[in-house]
């Protein structure tokens, strides 16, 4: 496993950890739920989540789940996810860690889950590579993110008020192409399907998004 987690900063953003869970319960009256259920239905076996927030996402692994190890790097956010963990259905265990550096020995799990993370990860490349490390050949990367608009006058919007907008978000970015930097990172893109996540009938900034799932080459 690495050895540099003592090299990076702690992350702590107390402000965003405060408000995700209102922002994200109002995603969820919105077909945020959905979405999370779309996003881990194929799920099986040993999965590791990535940047599991509040873990909103517990409640949704379906029984073919053994077990699913959660890391999170904020600590309000993973002292929240932790009390999900107690009344998830599978068996949880949340963990300290970041994405770059995952707390797992390589080849040891089925999956690895990225829900609204990739956004905000320092070092993307790092964090994919690492996704690789720890899956088995064949196993599979389950994402759901939004990413840059492939309308180039709403990405100009997106990069516009993205010189703000990480600073309110806990490091969020709107204009990063996620898809592309999982394909760049060696995965296979099995599916993959575009929408816009609408608030009311409206986009906002992030309401392009993807969800898919990319599996680990054999060899």
């Amino acid at each position: 496993m690495p050895t540099a987690a003592a090299k990076r900063p702690k992350v702590k953003h107390p402000f965003f950890a405060r408000i995700y869970p209102r922002i994200n319960a109002f995603a969820e009256t919105h077909g945020g739920l959905d979405h999370r259920k779309e996003l881990l239905a194929g799920a099986e076996g040993r999965v590791i989540e990535v940047g599991a927030g509040n873990g909103a996402n517990f409640r949704h692994y379906p029984a073919t789940v053994e077990k699913v190890i959660a890391v999170e790097p904020e600590p309000r956010l993973r002292e929240l996810a932790t009390r999900a963990a107690a009344e998830s259905s599978a068996p949880v265990e949340v963990r300290e860690g970041r994405a770059e550096e995952l707390p797992v020995p390589d080849g040891t799990v089925d999956g690895v889950v990225a829900s609204l993370v990739l956004c905000s990860i320092a070092d993307v490349s790092a964090a994919l590579a690492e996704a690789a490390r720890v899956l088995r050949p064949g196993g599979r990367l389950y994402f759901y993110e939004h990413i840059r608009s492939a309308n180039p006058g709403f990405a100009r919007k997106q990069r516009r008020i993205n010189f703000v907008w990480p600073l309110l978000t806990g490091g969020c970015n709107l204009d990063r192409d996620s898809e592309q930097a999982i394909r760049d990172a060696g995965f296979i893109v099995e599916q993959a399907r575009h929408f816009d996540f609408l608030i009311n009938g409206r986009t906002t900034p992030s309401s392009p998004c993807v969800i898919g799932v990319a599996r680990k080459p054999e060899n």
